[in-house]
């Protein structure tokens, strides 16, 4: 069986460094575009990045945690069975969320998101949005700080720190989360089909000014944005068979 290729990255903070240097020391290193899977050491937010700069390659990505938050990630091990993991491992395939959005200069902005579309107020004034879904208007009037669109892998991240609710994997849904909604006071957000197209458009934005950030990429002064899940764009995270992101989604309903 042929050796595979690794491209390794790593975050620049010393651990990470560090580990790169004694992998490529013992396994070599290629650039992404010329790799079989792509190893990124790091935490989730290096995961993020390395998936919007390289997810467009198609490569299989190994994760190691070498970070503060490694959800997304493996644990690191020092002993040299990085092969053999990476032959073992598990495939989780993720389709990230496509962001559209308009400006109140008329720009239109695109980006993708792994883990959440997220629009938030910009200053103290509430943010007023509409929500429509598939075209069809399903709330007139949102009062709120912010409100966001999660995919599974990302329910357990901000959506769910906004009391929205954890997403299996392969379960082709969608979480739509208000965040610090003050009207209508009891409405608590929605689970949706992946399909689903949703459109929020700004009610005021002159006045109450919403940003709109897919992952960390944000875009301020919106007046519209649209996202919708990429069916052409999906990344293959690899996983250790014991700790696959399946489990990890599970155990965190059940995380006291």
């Amino acid at each position: 069986m042929t050796t595979p290729r690794l491209a390794l990255l790593a975050s620049p903070v010393d651990e990470a460094q560090s580990a790169l240097a004694a992998l490529t020391a013992c396994h070599g290193n290629h650039a992404p575009r010329d790799a079989d899977v792509i190893v990124s050491l790091g935490g989730d937010g290096f995961m993020l990045q390395t998936l919007h700069r390289h997810g467009a390659l198609g490569k299989p990505v190994f994760g190691m945690k070498l970070g503060s938050v490694g959800f997304l990630m493996n644990q690191y091990r020092e002993e040299d069975d990085l092969l053999d993991r990476i032959a073992a491992a598990e495939p989780a395939v993720l389709h990230p969320l496509e962001m559209q959005v308009q400006t109140e200069s008329g720009a239109i902005v695109t980006s993708l998101a792994y883990n959440e579309v997220s629009l938030l107020r910009q200053t103290r004034q509430a943010a007023h949005v509409a929500i429509e879904l598939n075209g069809e208007v399903r709330l007139d009037e949102l009062v709120c700080d912010g409100v966001m669109l999660a995919t599974p892998a990302g329910s357990t991240a901000y959506n769910f720190s906004a009391h929205g609710p954890i997403l299996p994997l392969g379960a082709n849904v969608m979480a739509l989360t208000p965040i610090a909604p003050f009207r209508p006071r009891r409405w608590r957000g929605a689970v949706l089909k992946s399909g689903t197209e949703v459109r929020f458009r700004v009610l005021n934005p002159h006045k109450r000014p919403v940003s709109a950030t897919a992952d960390s990429h944000e875009v301020r002064d919106v007046t519209e944005v649209l996202v919708r899940e990429s069916r052409d764009r999906r990344v293959t995270l690899l996983f250790d068979p014991e700790h696959n992101l399946e489990e990890r989604i599970l155990m965190e309903q059940f995380a006291v």
